[in-house]
């Protein structure tokens, strides 16, 4: 068909629009860079970027191998059973993968429904790791972001974006988000708590108080030790408000919070009432004081320079920190951070809610030095006593802290620190703002010192272990049968109280790999009710006396054997050279070597039939 031509005039137009647009849209991309949004975008990005080069060489990882930590692989694991329980629409909150054929209750773990729902799509495209190596990799700047979020809410943009990268790259949390990614996930709902309660205190409404319930409520689903700081801090924000003017929008706001935040944690609640009632979050009484006094930060460390600096070769002055428990963390808020709290507090002494913040800051650091003081390497127990059995100090406020109903689960008292990072990051912020001012250059040198201390790059010793091993699960894997795999060394570990063996870190990774159920188990609480079922198990009984170097009587080997195959226990892995006994055991209950692949041993049921 033939076009008509167009007049010229209206070709001469439409030219000359099109050469306005041309030139217009250096304007456009400069009113972009110039709105709210680009600029958070942006800022969002620089963060990512920082917190990638302060935690290097994590990003490096995704070649496929992750820390050789059993609580990492214990996070990948979480995040395979999530993505596998809501793509079959089940229940997260028990599985019979661990601690088969028993199964546990997991509504005291670490399993971050939240997160794994939300990382469902990578973990079933890709596969958990991807999605663990995603959250971690981010993590560092998400944190920063959302503690500029929160510390916008009272300074400028200097201050509030030093309050972030102090935060979310403090080495406190960057050791977290390497070995303990539900602490680091968790922690950044601190600062989104912050900004939540204090909207809805500055402005009291329904909305607000809905958005804060919602803040409060997904906290508990991602980590229950960060969502009990979160409620103390919402509390402490909201309630002196509340009880001087307990007007009826204030009021209205608060109990919309309240309901909204009980209503999405409810799942996580249920699952925790019921492993309660059942039993499976009772540990002994003792166990847990002696516990209280292993985690308790040290001084001078808990406010000296960060060990990050001895990655600069300021190994004297890293060795001012100083900790009993490196597997735990790094509580320490660094010395730049503490330099620059004490001078926020300084040039805003006539707020009062900077002294409020320096409180919170002192209350948090005096919580997180546990049930007995350490200074250098010396322990002192002013005012000693004796709680189960175990010396405390009765002048330390942990001591009577962790005695609060409801908060005898938080078993690590130097986590707490994570919670006073929060105001120590706001101080600090306000002295950035004040050298903005009055002496830029100084601001300058101080932020470039911060850097020294800030992120973390792993401990070498640990090492990294892959994520897959081919030529050890191919043929498990290609079993269909469901039967159970047995990892040996064998154990029900993780919390307390603990049962057998430490276990093999790569155990749990292979299992989202092949699928089968493992008869042993890695979790916050090991439940009474799983410990009593599987030690019921005359198997599980010879494995673990034999594991200590006994040996069975021939009426418990022949119990075992029938046992063993009743329970269909299929696979037998061995990560570690076997013991005598373990290997007599092995052999006395009818399993036989069947290959090595992957430097790891592996055993199958004799002539029993596979199922």
């Amino acid at each position: 068909m033939a076009t008509t031509p167009r007049p010229a005039a209206t070709a001469d137009r439409e030219a000359a629009a099109d050469r306005e647009a041309a030139a217009d849209r250096p304007g456009l991309r400069a009113r972009a860079a110039r709105s709210p949004a680009g600029r958070h975008v942006a800022l969002l990005a620089c963060y990512l970027a920082a917190g990638i080069a302060a935690t290097w060489p994590r990003a490096a990882y995704l070649t496929g191998r992750v820390p050789a930590v059993r609580d990492v692989s214990s996070y990948v694991w979480d995040l395979w059973w999530v993505a596998r329980q809501v793509s079959r629409l089940g229940n997260p909150w028990f599985t019979h993968q661990m601690g088969a054929p028993a199964g546990m209750q997991l509504g005291f773990d670490t399993t971050m429904p939240l997160a794994g729902l939300v990382m469902t799509p990578v973990t079933v495209a890709f596969g958990p790791a991807s999605s663990f190596f995603l959250l971690t990799i981010a993590m560092p700047g998400l944190l920063c972001y959302v503690m500029f979020r929160a510390a916008r809410l009272w300074l400028h943009s200097w201050g509030a974006i030093s309050a972030g990268a102090l935060f979310g790259l403090s080495a406190m949390l960057a050791w977290q988000d390497w070995y303990h990614l539900n602490i680091a996930i968790g922690a950044a709902w601190l600062p989104m708590t912050v900004e939540a309660a204090v909207r809805l205190r500055r402005l009291p409404g329904l909305r607000r108080g809905i958005i804060a319930g919602l803040v409060l409520g997904t906290s508990v689903l991602v980590n229950q030790e960060t969502a009990v700081m979160a409620v103390i801090l919402a509390a402490l924000i909201l309630a002196p408000r509340l009880v001087r003017r307990p007007v009826a929008a204030r009021l209205a706001g608060v109990s919309a919070a309240a309901l909204v935040a009980a209503v999405v944690a409810s799942p996580q609640l249920i699952a925790m009432a019921q492993q309660a009632s059942a039993g499976g979050a009772a540990a002994p009484a003792a166990a847990q004081a002696h516990g209280y006094g292993l985690y308790g930060a040290q001084l001078p460390g808990l406010f000296g320079p960060s060990p990050r600096v001895a990655d600069f070769g300021l190994s004297g002055l890293a060795a001012i920190y100083q900790y009993r428990q490196p597997a735990e963390g790094v509580p320490t808020f660094g010395l730049v951070l503490t330099a620059l709290a004490v001078a926020g507090l300084a040039v805003s002494w006539r707020r009062h809610s900077a002294w409020l913040l320096a409180l919170l800051w002192l209350g948090c650091a005096a919580l997180a030095l546990g049930t007995t003081l350490y200074a250098g390497r010396r322990q002192y127990v002013p005012l000693a006593g004796t709680w189960h059995g175990a010396r405390v100090s009765l002048a330390l406020p942990y001591t009577w802290f962790v005695r609060i109903p409801g908060l005898s689960a938080l078993r690590e008292a130097d986590r707490l620190a994570l919670l006073g990072l929060v105001p120590a990051a706001l101080l600090a912020g306000s002295a950035v703002d004040w050298l903005r001012d009055h002496a830029r250059p100084l601001a300058v040198t101080v932020l470039a010192l911060a850097v020294l201390e800030a992120g973390w790059s792993g401990i070498p010793h640990r090492g990294t272990m892959r994520t897959a091993l081919p030529a050890l699960d191919r043929p498990i894997a290609a079993d269909r049968s469901g039967s159970i795999v047995l990892d040996i060394p064998f154990g029900l570990r993780g919390g307390i109280p603990l049962y057998g063996s430490a276990i093999s870190p790569r155990a749990l990774l292979l299992a989202t790999a092949d699928g089968h159920p493992r008869a042993m188990s890695y979790s916050s609480w090991v439940p009474a009710p799983t410990a009593a079922a599987i030690t019921a198990h005359a198997f599980y009984r010879g494995l673990i006396a034999a594991q200590h170097g006994h040996r069975s009587r021939p009426a418990l080997l022949a119990a075992a054997r029938q046992d063993a195959e009743g329970m269909d226990i299929g696979w037998v892995l061995a990560w570690h050279r076997l013991k005598p006994a373990v290997s007599s055991y092995l052999t006395a209950t009818g399993f036989r070597f069947s290959y090595r692949a992957d430097g790891v041993s592996v055993y199958r049921p004799g002539r029993r039939r596979h199922r």
